[in-house]
């Protein structure tokens, strides 16, 4: 990689001592695994609204559509304080150009699944985002979004650094000048990618593609981001793998042996039936994409969708 891929992470899971009693929460994953490939923009909202360190603990109390953020003991309630923040801190990192963004999970400003939110003082129901998390997923409509705890499910671990990188080859193609012969070469090259994600809106890309013709206009480019990145959200199950992998075998019908053929069925339906992980089928397969010269499969992204060191197709 020339670069690496800049993503916002909350600041207490890169090791920052900046929690309510002045610890933090690294996570060894982002910062040992992940930090080869990504820079990481840290972000702590309580901190960087003006709370000291150490600080009374708060929690997300009354209206699930209007939640407040009020101190456990004393009662003060700073969510205006904090929706000020957001709101301005939201805008200035554009000027970073995320990928992706990586939140701390609970937490009634960071967290971004099942947040408690009291409905009464001894009564909570795990149902909304966190202030600064929502400010995020509401400004940026397509940024790949995650919490540090669902990242030790290795199937949206894949999931969520298969978006990011995603998100940075869209990003990079827009860059350089975007014309509609590249359009169609991006498409191209991500169509067995995004048939492992939603075959649905695959096929609703290519009738944006195919009905673009001459240079690609902002609303078209808007447009293809946003269904592309809808389509790299939802997680690609092992059928939909199975499928893919059986439609990856179609370009070699003509030119694989009989037992090649045979073993590449026992593969994969090993593979279906959670024997061996993505990994093995795709090893056989880019085996017989050099042996018998395949440039259509050369140039798919499915194939290597991100570093193979980071080895993520070796758990799903």
């Amino acid at each position: 990689m020339d670069k690496k891929i800049r993503i916002g992470v909350s600041s207490c899971l890169l090791g920052n001592p900046v929690r309510y009693d002045g610890g933090h929460k690294r996570d060894r994953y982002i910062t040992d695994v992940l930090a080869k490939y990504f820079h990481f923009v840290p972000v702590c909202p309580e901190v960087e609204c003006g709370l000291p360190i150490p600080r009374e603990t708060m929690r997300l109390v009354g209206d699930i559509e209007n939640p407040q953020l009020i101190t456990r003991n004393t009662g003060v309630n700073y969510t205006e304080k904090m929706l000020s923040y957001c709101h301005q801190r939201v805008i200035e990192l554009e000027e970073e150009d995320l990928c992706g963004f990586i939140f701390k999970k609970d937490s009634p400003s960071s967290g971004l699944h099942r947040v408690k939110i009291f409905i009464s003082p001894y009564n909570s129901i795990k149902a909304s985002r966190g202030l600064f998390a929502a400010s995020v997923v509401n400004h940026y409509k397509v940024l790949p979004v995650e919490e540090e705890g669902r990242l030790k499910d290795a199937i949206l671990r894949e999931n969520f650094i298969e978006q990011v990188f995603c998100y940075s080859r869209w990003k990079e193609f827009l860059l350089d000048s975007p014309n509609y012969k590249r359009l169609i070469d991006f498409h191209a090259r991500h169509k067995i990618l995004l048939m492992s994600h939603s075959p649905k809106y695959l096929s609703t890309l290519g009738k944006m593609v195919a009905g673009g013709k001459g240079t690609p206009d902002a609303e078209l480019l808007h447009a293809y981001e946003v269904v592309l990145m809808e389509a790299m959200s939802i997680v690609a199950s092992v059928k939909k793998h199975v499928n893919v992998l059986h439609h990856i075998m179609g370009y070699f019908k003509k030119v694989l042996t009989k037992d090649e053929k045979a073993e590449l069925l026992e593969i994969i339906n090993q593979y279906a039936k959670r024997m061996v992980p993505l990994v093995v089928p795709l090893t056989l397969i880019n085996h017989y994409i050099r042996k018998y010269d395949t440039p259509y499969l050369k140039n798919q992204v499915y194939l290597e969708p991100h570093p193979s060191e980071l080895m993520l197709r070796n758990h799903v």
